[in-house]
């Protein structure tokens, strides 16, 4: 990731020599950019639920009516010319695959740090996922109550991000924002749960995420068997196998079939064998 935000500052730096003249090198330098850059993990911080925000119609919100569900977080800013769609595709490629229902079960906010964009633009962006998501307009009106495309004051995009540990930087040279690529899974009570980074999110992954995250409030009986099999591996952001567990629900599996069929089998017997005491 670092070496793609390299390549696209080390770009905009060829252009701007093209234009401008030779820049100095000391005054221009995209790796001090990238050092400030990143993501540092804070499982279990509580982000301030009571930052005010604007969404798409452009009234003003407090984060903490989009709690009491599971929340994937993305932060982004709309119009960056690349990875922050690549996120939010991501998202959308992801919840396409779950059957969990985004407004009931869950939500998902997307938060512009760009204190410059509108609740216009991020209208025009909610619009272009929801039409790309749900081709028929009553699921489309169903499914906007459960995505949230966020815009305000640069206060209050960087205490958010300060809180699960996101950090981004401006670039005037380029006019843009250097960042990472990665969303959040927060807990109904506003607590980071889980991070996954890139631009792929797998279907199991953040439905299992979900599933932790809600204390186990939504999702099926079988989601607590991949939860025991599968564990979250945060230097990675995704679920591995956990093949000891595997094993254990191996052996109980097959104990629990061999003690159906001598069950089985001693029932069959008795009624077969002929009565004691009979001549």
């Amino acid at each position: 990731m670092k070496l793609f935000l390299a390549s696209l500052l080390a770009c905009a730096e060829i252009a701007s020599s093209q234009i401008y003249g030779t820049p100095q090198p000391q005054v221009y330098a995209p790796s001090r950019l990238l050092q400030k850059v990143g993501i540092n993990q804070k499982m279990g911080a509580a982000i301030p639920l009571d930052l005010t925000f604007n969404d798409e119609s452009g009234r003003e919100v407090q984060l903490r009516q989009y709690f009491g569900k599971p929340v994937v977080l993305a932060l982004v800013y709309y119009q960056c010319p690349s990875l922050c769609n690549m996120v939010l595709n991501g998202i959308v490629r992801s919840v396409r695959n779950l059957d969990l229902a985004a407004g009931k079960q869950y939500q998902v906010v997307a938060v512009s740090f760009d204190p410059r964009e509108t609740p216009s633009i991020a209208a025009a962006k909610k619009q272009t996922y929801l039409n790309q998501m749900y081709p028929d307009n009553n699921q489309r009106q169903a499914a906007a109550n459960g995505w949230h495309f966020l815009t305000g004051s640069e206060i209050s995009s960087k205490a958010l991000a300060d809180a699960v540990g996101f950090s981004f930087v401006y670039d005037s040279l380029t006019n843009q924002y250097a960042h990472s690529s990665a969303i959040m899974i927060l807990t109904p009570g506003g607590r980071v749960a889980r991070y996954f980074y890139g631009i792929e999110y797998p279907p199991r992954d953040v439905r299992l995420g979900l599933v932790e995250a809600s204390n186990d409030t939504i999702g099926k009986p079988t989601d607590q068997v991949l939860l025991y099999c599968f564990h979250y591996d945060p230097t990675t952001g995704k679920y591995a196998l956990v093949v000891m567990n595997v094993l254990r629900l191996a052996a109980l599996i097959t104990l629990a079939v061999l003690a159906t069929f001598m069950i089985i089998m001693f029932r069959r017997d008795s009624r077969t064998s002929p009565h004691r005491g009979t001549t």
